[in-house]
């Protein structure tokens, strides 16, 4: 069994109980390519929908963004906002300096329209602290992320790097990794497991990318993962499993337990 686990609820979505929540991201570098990934999940089994902002053309200018996170918001029917400026360093498409990254994060956390904002937690330490209090000033949950394209580091140093997004004050923690063998998808997924049961009191997010880590996108949540990264059309991150599918497998794994 697990530790007692503090779900987040995020509009009528609560990470952390029952089968693991799907998030799907849209990547439009326009409004018009945005509004078209929006409106392809109507009739989807989504329950939240990440923005990358990273990939966004008008990236620069800050009112624009915040002018479109309020535009995506209205058009979700509901369904909350996660807001994810991924960079250069963590496989996106931004290139930013710390301050004006977590310029743009805390202004996104500020505008009232966004639900979850993603901070890339190995971030200058003052950036990402800024963004923490920034979002929990406003009620906006907090996804620490990790994305490791090189490989799989050891169990421990997963563990490891969860642990420290907990203790910055996080609501979820997430980490991706990059299999080179089955092993290491093993690797993820028992980190997954001893983080869940010995440290974690707040949700995880845990994936082994590529076609290898598949199944840790369709089992997670048998070793602690409370949500997962499906796609509709095209797919963000390597690995992603179609959402009508994935969503078919994970009631069969949560009706099994």
């Amino acid at each position: 069994m697990g530790r007692i686990i503090t779900p987040v609820r995020v509009k009528d979505v609560t990470i952390g109980e029952g089968a693991p929540k799907i998030i799907v991201s849209v990547t439009g570098r326009t409004p018009d390519e945005l509004r078209t990934q929006v409106d392809a999940l109507s009739g989807r089994p989504v329950d939240i929908v990440e923005w990358r902002v990273d990939f966004l053309a008008a990236l620069d200018d800050t009112p624009a963004v915040t002018d479109q996170a309020r535009t995506l918001a209205a058009r979700l029917g509901g369904r909350p906002l996660l807001a994810t400026c991924r960079t250069s360093h963590e496989g996106g498409e931004a290139t930013i300096e710390d301050d004006a990254y977590a310029d743009l994060v805390v202004a996104l956390a500020e505008s009232g329209v966004v639900d979850l904002v993603d901070v890339e937690y190995r971030r200058d330490e003052r950036a990402v602290e800024r963004i923490v209090a920034a979002a929990h000033a406003r009620n906006v949950a907090v996804v620490a992320s990790n994305h490791d394209f090189d490989g799989t580091p050891a169990k421990e140093e997963i563990v490891s790097r969860l642990r420290a997004m907990q203790a910055l004050g996080a609501d979820i923690c997430k980490i991706a990794v990059m299999p080179r063998t089955p092993a290491d998808v093993l690797t993820l997924l028992d980190a997954t497991r001893i983080m869940h049961e010995s440290h974690a009191d707040r949700p995880l997010i845990t994936m082994s990318m590529g076609g290898l880590g598949v199944i840790s996108r369709i089992a997670g949540q048998v070793f602690g993962s409370a949500a997962t990264f499906g796609m509709v059309g095209a797919a963000s991150a390597p690995g992603q499993v179609d959402a009508s599918e994935l969503r078919a497998v994970l009631d069969v794994l949560e009706r099994s337990r």
